[in-house]
């Protein structure tokens, strides 16, 4: 059985010293800010959220074939099998890329392995089930047995989250134009999901802030379920006050003992959620 590696994307949104200690490589979706390419080394979130507020235009592009390509076939030249994790296809072309990328490889190299599952996660849900499949692959899981149980466990990971400003989301095509500037002037909240095709899905409408992130804390309770959540996840629009606020709430709801880890709400996912976006991640009996 020959070893394999675990791949991810930016789009897992984890603390970089979180990734830097686990046995996993990441590949980089890219953005612009006024026209202007940029990669998460080169700009703090806090200068990428401050330039959002100021209404700089942003973009943001899916990861290549050929970048695909190039990671997956470093690894088969040394003797790894790949196992690549890919961002939501309900959200990217990503793991379109990823599959292209290994029928072209697999033509070169008949005997290697390579394996893409469509995490139909986003963020720091994509995040946690990183975290979850890098533990499982500590524990010595060979490369069929965790493809078998992301494709099942994918399901469980909840995504809930709110945003600050429904302009981001308009500009998305999410909300209409209408709903964005009702929103704006009457402070409704928009709280959403993902679903089970890794699409973002409105569920509900609140007024105020407070009220929006309470509200996600009734959807986790909805759908927790009784399955144990030793590790939760949170990403933030840089709004850590708002964050530490989930953080207490969660910790209400899953023990005091659950470890609540927070990052931000990456360029790729905030140049369409915008500042002011608070996502909570855990695992549940249904999304």
């Amino acid at each position: 059985m020959r070893p394999y590696t675990l791949f991810c994307d930016s789009t897992c949104d984890l603390p970089e010293e979180r990734l830097a200690k686990m046995d996993c490589k990441i590949l980089h979706l890219s953005f612009e800010i006024d026209g202007q390419s940029y990669t998460t080394e080169e700009i703090s979130m806090q200068e990428f959220y401050r330039r959002m507020r100021e209404d700089a235009v942003t973009k943001t592009s899916q990861i290549s074939v050929g970048v695909c390509e190039d990671a997956f076939e470093a690894e088969i030249k040394k003797g790894n099998d790949v196992l690549y994790l890919a961002f939501s296809s309900g959200l990217s072309g990503t793991y379109n890329s990823a599959l292209v990328a290994k029928d072209h490889l697999l033509e070169q190299y008949p005997d290697a392995r390579i394996e893409v599952v469509d995490s139909l996660a986003a963020s720091s849900g994509e995040g946690l089930l990183l975290i979850y499949a890098e533990q499982k692959k500590r524990e010595g899981m060979t490369i069929d047995q965790l493809r078998d149980w992301l494709e099942v466990s994918r399901y469980r990971i909840c995504h809930v989250f709110t945003v600050d400003d429904l302009k981001y989301l308009f500009r998305g095509g999410r909300v209409s134009r209408a709903a964005a500037l009702a929103g704006t002037v009457l402070g409704i909240k928009p709280v959403l999901n993902v679903d089970n095709d890794g699409h973002l899905i409105p569920q509900d409408k609140v007024r105020g802030r407070k009220k929006s992130i309470e509200r996600l804390g009734q959807m986790i309770r909805d759908r927790k379920g009784s399955h144990p959540n030793p590790i939760v996840t949170i990403s933030h629009g840089d709004c850590i006050q708002d964050a530490k606020f989930a953080e207490a709430m969660m910790k209400e709801i899953f023990g005091q003992d659950t470890e609540v880890v927070i990052a931000y709400t990456g360029p790729v996912i905030g140049a369409h959620s915008g500042p002011g976006t608070l996502a909570l991640f855990f695992w549940g009996d249904y999304r």
